[in-house]
């Protein structure tokens, strides 16, 4: 089999340069509002720096778990364990064998979230273009089924995440402390015990929940072997080809999914053409009068705080799985405090138009309604209490320019059309990826 390179991230060492010149062109003339979109992010941070995303390879300045240090080794490492269909060996049904990964229900076509309103890991058959062709297969019982009973999140800038999933329940430190109660034995949530961040608490955990196995013998026999003793050389050779370990790469290589090269991070750069005017305009918006900071800051423009705005959990007659309440509950059915009950941890706003559906339950279709429906602040989840409602879901009273203006920033400006630079040419195994079913190999064009 052919020796696989060390992957690398497509990111031209000029680039820097070029986003640093503005236009030496004396008939430049600047986009209205960029100076004072920059005076704004001053105001509230400090500098532009604070939103600044580092390259993917500047592992110092990405923020890392202290007891999981980001290095080369482990990211490359990482990066094909991620995609690996090869480590479904524990699956249901014989059918699922070898035919999923962590990047069925997380790939690059759909801004590393799922294509379909449910992932599907197990059970699932075909992949489309983006992901959006996935479907379950009909021999899987649901109680056989490996389906999400909530929008998938984004695996893009987990970075800047302390606690995970849309109720934060994966995650040691931080957000989290005070909730040791609820990890609770024999449930993915006990993996919290090992006192971990959230990104690697996740990995960890859903190893096992979606059945993916790290077998050692597997490791020793393949060419993963030597990229275990390249990423861990200080673990005892005993413990070293271990699930834990491979969870840990996982996670490392997981913090390096920046989506830096977005037009609003070129902006930020400097490259004063990176974003036109209607984009500038709706990022003085969301940094004004929309008060979108308000909940969504930082380099990943997302928030550790839960709220509850009253949008619809997964719902209709093709939903594929039972919701439970506790799902529904949002952070309250992780704590067990009803002061916590619907809500939801904000998510970051980076690539969002690789999909067609937002919100936990997946109830909107476009950007712009998720933004029309925070302008009116109505509650669509009747079972919503409206004592339980955010004090920020309030009218905002934008104007309909106004509402494009900022759908424009957000799905223009903050997107990223370069995230192929972050998945594998090939695998070890030599799989299929991210799925490796009949239907999915057809689609993709994979031998």
């Amino acid at each position: 089999m052919k020796k696989l390179q060390r992957p690398t991230y497509l990111i031209v060492a000029t680039m820097a340069l070029l986003m640093s010149c503005a236009s030496d062109d004396d008939n430049y003339v600047p986009i209205p509002g960029q100076d004072i979109l920059e005076n704004r992010i001053i105001e509230l941070y400090g500098s532009k720096t604070a939103l600044i995303q580092p390259l993917s390879t500047d592992y110092n300045l990405i923020p890392n778990d202290a007891n999981n240090p980001i290095t080369e080794a482990k990211v490359s490492l990482g990066q094909l364990l991620f995609h690996e269909t090869g480590l479904a060996t524990n699956p249901n049904m014989d059918e699922g064998m070898h035919t999923y990964s962590c990047a069925s229900c997380h790939h690059a076509k759909a801004g590393f979230q799922s294509g379909i309103l449910q992932g599907i890991g197990e059970g699932g058959m075909g992949f489309g273009l983006s992901g959006e062709g996935r479907f379950k297969n009909t021999l899987y019982p649901e109680a056989d089924l490996d389906v999400q009973p909530i929008r998938t999140p984004s695996a893009l800038n987990v970075a800047y995440q302390d606690v995970m999933l849309w109720n934060g329940q994966f995650g040691a430190t931080g957000t989290n402390a005070g909730t040791e109660a609820n990890w609770t034995p024999g449930t993915p949530k006990e993996a919290n015990n090992l006192g971990f961040e959230g990104v690697e608490t996740q990995a960890i955990a859903g190893l096992d929940v979606h059945r993916l196995v790290i077998d050692e013998d597997f490791i020793i026999n393949s060419e993963y072997k030597d990229m275990f003793d390249e990423a861990f050389p200080d673990v005892d050779v005993s413990e070293r080809y271990s699930k834990i370990n491979a969870a840990l790469a996982i996670a490392a290589y997981e913090r390096t999914l920046l989506p830096n090269q977005a037009p609003f991070q070129q902006w930020l750069n400097g490259n004063v053409n990176a974003m036109n005017e209607q984009e500038t305009e709706g990022a003085l918006l969301f940094f004004n009068e929309a008060k979108c900071f308000s909940c969504h800051a930082g380099p990943a423009l997302n928030g550790m705080e839960f709220h509850a705005i009253g949008m619809n959990d997964l719902a209709g007659e093709d939903i594929l799985t039972t919701i439970d309440d506790a799902t529904k509950r949002g952070r309250g059915g992780f704590t067990g405090n009803p002061e916590d009950d619907y809500k939801f941890k904000t998510p970051q706003l980076y690539n969002l138009k690789d999909v067609s559906f937002y919100g936990h339950g997946g109830s909107f279709q476009t950007i712009e309604e998720v933004i029309r429906y925070k302008n009116i602040a109505v509650a669509e989840n009747q079972d919503v209490p409206s004592a339980q409602l955010s004090a920020m879901f309030e009218p905002l009273n934008l104007t309909d320019s106004q509402v494009d203006a900022i759908t424009a920033f957000l799905e223009n400006a903050l997107y990223d059309s370069n995230l192929q630079r972050y998945v594998p040419e090939a695998l070890p195994t030599g799989y299929c990826f991210p799925n490796a079913d009949t239907m999915s190999s057809e689609d993709m064009g994979c031998e």
